[in-house]
């Protein structure tokens, strides 16, 4: 087998164009999607029967993808190595009754979906987009990709104390934006918008899934431009650079000892407690039916999944130039560093010393460098997939990711370099 493909600066210019094209997790696992069928992959319904062919399958539920390749000659017993991610992100959302409005204003009633940083969505220019569920059963994704919303800040001549007292927002009165004027605010008016920028008939969307993103493209920032501004790396940046890396190791053919898979659930902002979320039982599942597929039984599922390794690779925290004091004082993780390795002792990551050699090995396998996260021991710290993971399935279950700042902002910053090296990462731990 030759060395693994050396993903570069195109990888990022790439990512760069999946986040602007994937402004919700169903935008994500279709354009994840797109990329694999140029690959060679095939969808697969889940209400279908499975055969056990080689070559590369993948399944699409809501926000959520499940990819994997079955290189020729892989027996029923045969392990996986699977990338773990999540598609979703921090945002305003769409209520069930979004109409409403208020003293000549027209309004869009949204809820606030995890725990986004709410002074980044103020001034902004959003845009709507998401599912529409129609009368006939199917559904049509929709992106308003242009200045529609905006949650217009309150001047500080009407809040004399925001800037030595800091800045207060109600979520249910502040966050609420504004896209018109007029008196007359009817129920229904929003939906038929979209029926209409969709090009659909009056009355054929009975059901949705909307939020508000923004519109301001990725860019490089800088003076080299050695850093890269752009929404919701956390968590699309490891979906990217999960499905390249699927895609590149599946080009290796019949040489992989194990069965590559590229595991991305929706939900994770909020638990993962759905049945497109990482608790819930999509990925077992899909492990179960694989083996199957190829005769196994049982025992062969139990063997598969002893010998099993997931990378959850999700964004983590660089130093911050401001507030390093609110860093571990040894743990120093920077932009363009390398993808980092988490830690916690209290099993908020799944990382431990048996992990962090097959992450290793990965990496020098690669020839890219990586770097260790602990959390201050004064501050609480944040979890991801990974300890669902190994809890659910019983795999062992390593925690990584590109450390980025902003995290949870409308717009997070990252380096470079850093998404090519997790690919390049991420393709050598598929590999095997």
């Amino acid at each position: 087998m030759s060395e693994p493909p050396r993903f570069d600066r195109g990888h990022t210019d790439d990512l760069m164009s999946f986040l602007a094209a994937s402004p919700t997790p169903y935008h994500a696992v279709a354009n994840a999607a797109e990329r694999l069928e140029k690959a060679g992959f095939r969808q697969v319904a889940e209400t279908d029967a499975w055969d056990g062919t080689a070559g590369g399958k993948y399944l699409l539920r809501g926000g959520a993808i499940v990819a994997w390749y079955v290189p020729e000659g892989a027996e029923a017993h045969t392990p996986f190595r699977i990338v773990g991610a999540h598609t979703d992100s921090p945002n305003l959302r769409v209520k069930p009754r979004p109409d409403s409005g208020a003293h000549g204003w027209r309004q869009v009633a949204v809820e606030i979906y995890g725990g986004p940083l709410l002074n980044s969505w103020l001034d902004r220019d959003l845009g709507l987009a998401g599912r529409l569920s129609l009368r006939d059963g199917t559904t049509r994704l929709v992106d308003v990709d242009r200045p529609l919303l905006r949650v217009p800040q309150l001047a500080i001549h009407l809040d004399r104390a925001v800037n030595s007292e800091g800045l207060k927002l109600d979520k249910q009165r502040h966050m609420q934006p504004v896209w018109g004027l007029g008196e007359d605010v009817r129920d229904g008016d929003l939906i038929a918008f979209l029926e209409e920028t969709a090009g659909l008939p009056d009355g054929s969307v009975t059901g949705w899934d909307l939020m508000v993103h923004p519109v301001e493209p990725p860019a490089y920032l800088g003076r080299d431009r050695e850093l890269v501004a752009g929404p919701r790396m956390d968590n699309l940046l490891s979906v990217h650079a999960g499905t390249a890396a699927l895609a590149a190791a599946a080009g290796r053919g019949s040489g992989l000892p194990s069965i590559p898979v590229l595991a991305a659930f929706d939900h994770e902002e909020n638990g993962s407690q759905s049945d497109t979320g990482a608790d819930g039982p999509l990925l077992g599942t899909v492990l179960e039916r694989s083996v199957h597929a190829r005769g196994g039984s049982l025992e062969d599922r139990a063997r598969a999944l002893a010998g099993t390794v997931c990378l959850s690779s999700d964004t983590g925290h660089a130093v911050h130039p401001n507030y390093a004091e609110r860093h571990d004082p040894t743990h120093h993780p920077r932009v363009d560093g390398g993808p980092i390795l988490k830690v916690n002792v209290n099993n908020r990551y799944a990382t431990d010393g048996s992990g962090r050699a097959v992450f290793a090995a990965a990496c020098e396998k690669a020839g890219v460098p990586f770097q260790t996260f602990v959390s201050n021991n004064a501050m609480p710290c944040g979890t991801t997939i990974g300890p669902i993971t190994a809890a659910r399935h019983g795999i062992r279950t390593v925690d990584i990711g590109v450390a980025i700042l902003s995290m949870h902002s409308v717009r997070e910053l990252c380096g470079a370099k850093d998404p090519f090296l997790l690919a390049n990462a991420l393709t050598a731990f598929l590999e095997g």
